[in-house]
């Protein structure tokens, strides 16, 4: 028997007995249902937010382990970086130097940005950062081992050429010291004899009778035997491997246009042609396009004592004879 429930009618000063209609029973019922479904609820999350299952709990031990790797494999990927920087850093500064190559700019060492859309793809993989940054070192790196591979390549091609390029070097002075009278003036700020001036020297003047032998500084074909404005009669020899020099004021030819000389060759003799106040040889080295100075490229017929007494020469700060 369920209990009955009274309240006190204040009016009647009486207790009276409480009758429950049945809209306000199914509402009380409703209420007990939603508050016990909600508690349930709340009981749910929490028991599967807080407490992992067995599946779950192994997967965050494989992700921890793979976060483990991953940390392992940007440490050797670093290591890997190391020396291969080191590698590329003798290949610029010591190998190419030794072979007078250019170094590789860094634009192509490093390579262009790598295609967005691809990492963008991995983003949405598990791990998506990790898995994006170590992808993005592999891919650098590989590019990078391409280029230096292909840069060994070429210096096995170089060394290969090495006896080649040697013979070509212009490495001896054109005109033989017997015949030398004295050195008129060398390489850089000179006073000009016509003009009286401060005029840069782009090469190296040596005073010799009219009609001495002129020679090849090394192996090359002429590409130039006619007068030009300044030098008179001037040829130039291109030596490969960027190098040109050129002879200037001579009397006379001994070699034309297209001909393949040998160093040593005889290709002219000292004159007093063009601009020229008296018989010198006129001698220019170029490499690259850029002037250089020749007194650096007289090394396989001079003695220290005769390189040495040449430099001291050279710099005097005479006038030209042009």
């Amino acid at each position: 028997m369920a209990k009955k429930k009274f309240h006190f009618n204040t009016e009647t000063l009486s207790y009276e007995q409480i009758e429950h209609t049945l809209a306000f029973k199914l509402k009380n019922l409703l209420i007990h249902a939603v508050s016990g479904l909600s508690m349930g609820a709340i009981f749910f999350f929490i028991f599967v937010y807080t407490v992992d299952s067995p599946e779950e709990k192994q997967l965050l031990q494989e992700k921890s382990r793979m976060q483990a790797q991953y940390k392992l494999l940007q440490r050797q990927f670093d290591e890997v970086q190391e020396v291969l920087t080191d590698l590329q850093q003798r290949d610029d500064n010591l190998y190419r130097v030794v072979f007078q190559a250019e170094p590789i700019p860094l634009s192509i060492r490093k390579g262009s940005a790598a295609n967005t859309a691809y990492y963008d793809q991995l983003m949405d993989m598990t791990n998506s950062e990790i898995v994006v940054s170590t992808t993005k070192k592999m891919n650098e790196l590989r590019k990078e081992l391409y280029i230096q591979s292909k840069s060994y390549d070429e210096l096995v091609k170089l060394a290969k050429n090495k006896e080649t390029m040697l013979e070509n070097l212009p490495a001896i002075q054109p005109v033989l010291n017997k015949n030398l009278t004295r050195m008129a003036s060398g390489y850089g700020w000179r006073i000009d004899p016509v003009y009286h001036t401060r005029r840069f020297h782009a090469g190296m003047d040596f005073t010799a009778p009219t009609g001495t032998p002129i020679y090849a500084t090394g192996n090359g074909k002429i590409i130039t035997a006619s007068w030009k404005q300044g030098y008179g009669n001037c040829i130039e020899i291109n030596h490969g491997y960027g190098y040109l020099t050129l002879y200037g004021h001579m009397s006379a030819y001994k070699a034309r246009v297209g001909q393949s000389v040998k160093r040593g060759d005889v290709i002219g003799y000292v004159g007093n042609t063009g601009k020229s106040t008296g018989p010198h040889l006129h001698y220019e080295v170029h490499y690259k396009g850029e002037v250089m100075n020749p007194q650096n490229y007289y090394f396989l017929d001079l003695s220290p004592a005769e390189y040495d007494r040449m430099v001291q020469m050279s710099n005097n700060s005479g006038q030209m004879f042009d």
